[in-house]
C-alpha cells in the first residue's frame, strides 16, 4: 500500500501492532453487528465460518455480535447468541477459527435493557422504568436485581475467558441497560445508581469490576460506549469533556483497558472546539487507547478522497498517525465485502462493493 496522496502515509494502518499483551497484525477492528443466526442461542458452524472469513480477509480483531449475558432479563430472541454453560462449548469452534487465521477475538457482553422490540408482555428491565422503544412494561430494577446482573456479566466473562477470547467487550452504548443508566433521560434514579454523574456510572464500574475479578488482572476489557441511542440520535451522556472523563476515568480504576468510542461518523468533532472525535477524547481524558468507528468506509470511493476528503483513507491515516486513536473498526462494509482490508491494503476499490441496506443479508 502507497500513500494515497503526497503527504499521507496510510501504511501505519496496515503495520503490526500492540495492543497491551495482545499482538495485532494491523489496526483494523471487526465491529460488533447482530446477525440473529444463532438457533436456540447456540452459535453454528455458518457463524464460525462468518467470522474466519473476516479474520481471512485481513480483519486484526473481531469483535463478536453482542452476546447475551448468562441473566434471563438479558434478551428475548432466541437466534441471538448467548454465552453460558448451554452454549460455551459452541464457542470453541469459533474462536478456533478465528485464531487458525491468525486473528484476535473478542466476546461482546450484552443486555438489552429497555430498547427491545415485539416483546409482548415480557417484562424488560430497566433503570427507572422509562420504556424503551416498543417495551410495553418495563421493569424498574431494585438493588437486588442491580446485584444479580452484575454478578451474570462476571460469570459470562470467565466463560468467554475459558473459551479461548482473547479478550470482552462491555457494551455499554446505543441505549441498552448499561447506556440506560450513564443517560439521564433514561435513569431518574433517586438512590445511590441515580442522579449525579458518578452516581449513573456505578452500575457499569461495578459491572467491570465483576468481569476484573472473573477474569485475570491483564485479561483486556473494552468499553463500548456512545452519545447517540438508537432512538435518539441527538442523546449525550457527557455534554463536555470534563463530563466524560467523569464517566470513562472510574470505569478506568475498575478494570478497563480500552475504550471502543461508538459514533455516527468518524470524522465529526465530539466537542465544540476541538477535532478530536470521540475516541480522540476517550483517549486524552484517560490515557489508554481507543478503538475509533463511524461510517469507515461505506463508500469504497470515498476511501479515495475524491469528493469528500475528510471521509478518505487518508483522512483516517492522519487521524491516527497523530495518537487520535489506536485502532479503526468497520461495520456495515465488511458484509459484503469480508476481504475489505485485505482490498484497501492492495488498492482494489474498483472491485469493493459499496454498502447497501440488503447487505445485511449477506451471509455467511
Amino acid at each position: 500500500m502507497r500513500s494515497l496522496d503526497d503527504s499521507t502515509d496510510v501504511t501505519r494502518l496496515f503495520a503490526p501492532t500492540q495492543l497491551g499483551h495482545l499482538e495485532l497484525r494491523n489496526s483494523f477492528v471487526m465491529a460488533p453487528m447482530t446477525r440473529s443466526r444463532s438457533p436456540q442461542s447456540t452459535p453454528t458452524a455458518e457463524v464460525a465460518e462468518y467470522y474466519r472469513r473476516r479474520a481471512a480477509g485481513g480483519v486484526a480483531l473481531l469483535i463478536t455480535e453482542g452476546v447475551l449475558v448468562d441473566h434471563i432479563s438479558a434478551g428475548h430472541h432466541d437466534d441471538v447468541p448467548r454465552l453460558d454453560p448451554r452454549t460455551a462449548v459452541a464457542w470453541n469452534a469459533v474462536v478456533d477459527a478465528v485464531h487458525r487465521e491468525g486473528s484476535r477475538m473478542f466476546a461482546q457482553l450484552w443486555h438489552l435493557g429497555g430498547e427491545r422490540h415485539d416483546v409482548g408482555c415480557t417484562t424488560a428491565w430497566t433503570p427507572s422504568g422509562v420504556p424503551g422503544t416498543g417495551s410495553p412494561c418495563p421493569h424498574t430494577m431494585s438493588v437486588h436485581d442491580i446485584d444479580a446482573v452484575v454478578e451474570s456479566f462476571g460469570r459470562t466473562a470467565a466463560q468467554a475467558r475459558a473459551r479461548g477470547f482473547d479478550g470482552v467487550e462491555i457494551h455499554s452504548a446505543h441505549g441498552y441497560l448499561i447506556d440506560e443508566f450513564l443517560w439521564p433521560e433514561t435513569n431518574r434514579r433517586t438512590d445511590g445508581y441515580g442522579g449525579s454523574i458518578a452516581n449513573r456510572v456505578r452500575f457499569a464500574t461495578e459491572i467491570v469490576s465483576a468481569v476484573r475479578a472473573a477474569t485475570t488482572p491483564d485479561y483486556p476489557i473494552s468499553i463500548r460506549f456512545s452519545q447517540f441511542k438508537e432512538r435518539c440520535f441527538a442523546a449525550h451522556i457527557a455534554e463536555s469533556p470534563r463530563e466524560l472523563e467523569a464517566i470513562l476515568v472510574p470505569l478506568m480504576d475498575a478494570g478497563a483497558t480500552l475504550f471502543h468510542a461508538s459514533q455516527r461518523r468518524f470524522w465529526e468533532p465530539a466537542f465544540e472546539g476541538s477535532d478530536l472525535n470521540l475516541a480522540g477524547w476517550a483517549k486524552k481524558v484517560t490515557g489508554l487507547p481507543a478503538i475509533t468507528v463511524g461510517s469507515v468506509g461505506l463508500q469504497a470511493g470515498e476511501l479515495r478522497g475524491c469528493s469528500h476528503p475528510e471521509h478518505s483513507l487518508a483522512a483516517l491515516a492522519q487521524r491516527h498517525a497523530a495518537g487520535e486513536f489506536d485502532l479503526v473498526a468497520v461495520g456495515r462494509p465488511l458484509l459484503a465485502n469480508p476481504s475489505f482490508v485485505n482490498d484497501v491494503a492492495d488498492e482494489r476499490f474498483d472491485e469493493m462493493c459499496d454498502y447497501r441496506k440488503d447487505d445485511e443479508l449477506v451471509w455467511p
